[in-house]
């Protein structure tokens, strides 16, 4: 019982309110055109509720409900649908993952 317990308190609890943020980092220059282009189509995507898209280094910041789609999933639809193939997905190396800031939304 009482490993049934500590699973519970150090797993995550994901229910509809939960957003997750991920980041795209695009490797290549972009304009304030390129910029508001891929905000218009991150806001489309099924579950996501904030975006930002920097041109200046180039990177794309946005959150969603994991409940309602998969961050990889629409990192690898923005690259076949948008054209920016050597767009990937930020993910922070294990050791520095933690020390990240805990936002949440």
């Amino acid at each position: 019982m009482l490993m049934a317990h500590i699973w519970w308190v150090t797993t995550p609890h994901i229910d509809g309110s939960t957003r997750v943020m991920a980041r795209i980092d695009l490797h290549q220059r972009i304009s304030q055109g390129d910029a508001d282009r891929i905000k218009t189509w991150l806001y489309k995507q099924e579950g996501v509720k904030y975006v930002l898209v920097n041109p200046a280094p180039a990177i794309a910041v946005f959150s969603f409900a994991p409940l309602q789609n998969d961050g990889n999933r629409i990192v690898r639809e923005f690259r076949t649908q948008l054209g920016y193939d050597r767009a990937v997905r930020y993910l922070p190396a294990m050791g520095r993952a933690g020390s990240g800031c805990p936002a949440g939304f």
